[in-house]
This record gives structure tokens, sequence and C-alpha cells, in this order.
């Protein structure tokens, strides 16, 4: 699955590389620049009408992030989907969104409440898959920022990348009415003001995807690495 972007137009008042790599990075977490994909800094740089050196930046900041391979006399390469790396994505979300969801509770007044409801609503009114995942990251965001910790969302922000490709093909692949359920059950708790259970359901929700990651990595074994031996996933039955 290869992008053609030459009939894209990059806004000039909005810095090159900014736009590049918020274009590439979105494409390869949603899995629209598929794992093995082959990426030329030359075509790209032709696409959008813009000298090599921009593209490059972009491409080194897509290896930090586990997004790109750069292989030297090779080629750079849209990387397998690493399960080790989407269970240490999963570890550190649910360590500091147990703590966030808990404050959330704590702390949250009727106004707060009212706002993740409705967002809630919007979420089970929409039928596309990346406007229902940006609506989940919004709804985690307003937790943590409206529990004062808008850092601590930045900082899941930067580990989840790997973590949401696999969001990707889950949403895809599973229906979304358990994740609005569970995003409903999180909103009550927070209403009742039940810290223990807000954090009991958090970890419930954010153990979903990975729970389903042995459907999701066997309708899809091309776009994964295999799991390490010895490894343990989170299966249903455990959450």
């Amino acid at each position: 699955m290869l992008s053609d972007y030459s009939d894209r137009r990059l806004d000039e008042s909005v810095p090159i590389g900014f736009q590049l790599f918020s274009i590439l990075r979105s494409q390869i977490v949603r899995v629209e620049l598929a794992p093995g994909v082959q990426l030329s800094e030359t075509a790209i740089a032709a696409d959008f009408r813009v000298s090599r050196q921009p593209v490059r930046e972009v491409f080194i900041k897509l290896a930090d992030e586990g997004l790109l391979e750069i292989r030297p006399q090779r080629g750079s390469f849209v990387p397998k989907i690493s399960i080790t790396k989407v269970e240490d994505a999963r570890f550190v979300r649910e360590a500091v969104e147990a703590d966030v969801v808990k404050l959330a509770a704590e702390r949250f007044d009727a106004a707060q409440v009212a706002e993740l409801s409705k967002c809630l609503d919007a979420q089970m009114r929409v039928d596309d898959v990346a406007k229902f995942i940006e609506l989940d990251d919004q709804f985690h965001r307003m937790l943590a920022v409206g529990a004062g910790h808008s850092h601590a969302w930045r900082v899941v922000e930067t580990q989840k990348a790997q973590l949401d490709r696999v969001r990707h093909l889950s949403v895809n692949q599973f229906p979304k009415s358990a994740l609005i359920d569970q995003h409903a059950d999180i909103v009550q708790a927070i209403r009742k003001s039940d810290p223990a259970q807000a954090e009991k359901v958090m970890r419930r929700h954010l153990r979903m995807v990975t729970a389903d990651l042995p459907k999701i990595a066997e309708a899809h074994p091309d776009f994964f690495d295999s799991a390490p031996q010895g490894a343990k996933l989170i299966l249903r039955e455990d959450i």
C-alpha cells in the first residue's frame, strides 16, 4: 500500500517538516502505509515539491518513534508491529491513566462530567474509524487535563505509537460498542466519585487491545513480528 502525494499541497504558513511528519506519521499509525512498505525520500520530496532535507529529518523523527526503519544502503521501510513494544506501551499507559482516573473521580465537577458525556455521545454517533479513535484520545486527554496532569498525557502520547497501530486494526476488526460501554462505565464511576471503581474500569478498558492482540495478529500475520518466546499476553479471561 503506497500513497501518491503528488496532488497534496502543503500550507506555506506552517513549517514544512511539521506537516510532512504529521501526514506520514498518521498514515503509518492508521496502517494506511502498511508494514513492509518502502518510503523514498526522493519520491516524497518530489510529490510535495520540497527539498530532500526536510524529508530526511522527518524520516529520522519517525525512526525515533519506531515508525520507520532506516536501513543503510537498502532504504527506509515501515516496520512490522512489535508485540513487545505494544505491551510495553500498554503497561506505561495503564500505569499513568489508572492514577489519572482516580484523581478525576475525586476532583471532577458536574460540568467536567458533562463534557465527558458529550464526548461519549459523539463517539456513539461516529462511524469513521479514524474519527472514532480521535474522539477516544480526546476522552482520555480530557481526563488527564481535568485531573491537572496534562504533561502525563503528553508522556503517554509519546509512548503509544505502536499501540495506536493495533488500535486502528482492532476497531476495524471488532465492534466499537464494548469500548463505548467502558467509557460510559468510567464516566459513571467519576460521576459517583468512586476512585476504586474508576481505576478498575480503566484498567480493564486499556487491557482490551492487548487482550484482542492474538486475534488481530492472526488476521494480519504479515503486519506483526513474532511474539518473543515466553511472552505472556493479557487474555480476555484475565480482564
